[in-house]
């Protein structure tokens, strides 16, 4: 009888230690799963600012310098939609002729084809209950040309919020960021 109990006791023990290890492994491949997925998100937000950026300095020769202005570009801002013809004088089809037949909100122009795409949540982190990018914009000097540049932010503790706070406090789990605002580079840190 006594070793029936000891032995149910080791069978009971046994299987928390099982569950403990099957925990220790699991742990890190969730946290793996969910910080992919995020990422992803994450990423295609930053590709948008980008994307914002880069038709804001096409339109006024230099980035927009905070989120806030960014916004009210991407609601307000129309950019012209051009007809081209060849010149009808010219032989060689050098000379156009460029017409403009009206305007485009910007908007629809980046985002038009992207039927989920919300405008009003643009500025805000994924998952990250509200925050928002972290974005500035300067001018730098390369070889004595004055050369806009920008950087905008995802700090993973935003977009990670919820998730194991010692797997995000890893060296390896970075913040995302898009744009440099010590080289003239659009690229993302994930590229």
């Amino acid at each position: 009888m006594k070793t029936r109990i000891i032995q149910i006791a080791l069978l009971i023990v046994i299987g928390f230690l099982a569950y403990q290890v099957w925990e220790t492994i699991q742990t890190p491949v969730r946290f793996e799963k969910a910080k992919d997925f995020r990422t992803k998100i994450v990423v295609q937000r930053l590709k948008d600012i980008r994307s914002v950026q880069q038709m804001y300095r096409s339109l006024n020769d230099t980035f927009a310098p905070n989120i806030d202005v960014l916004m009210q570009f991407l609601k307000e801002a129309q950019i012209p939609v051009v007809n081209i013809v060849y010149d009808p004088t010219d032989t060689l089809l050098v000379k156009t002729i460029n017409d403009t037949i009206g305007y485009k909100p910007v908007v629809d122009s980046l985002f038009g084809n992207r039927p989920n795409f919300k405008i009003d949540e643009f500025p805000y982190i994924p998952f990250s209950n509200g925050k928002i990018f972290e974005m500035d914009a300067t001018q730098i000097d390369r070889g004595g040309v004055k050369v806009p540049v920008f950087m905008a932010t995802a700090k993973k503790e935003y977009y990670l919020n919820g998730l194991d706070e010692n797997m995000i406090k890893d060296k390896d789990v970075k913040d995302l960021i898009v744009g440099s605002l010590e080289e003239p580079s659009l690229d993302g840190n994930w590229e």
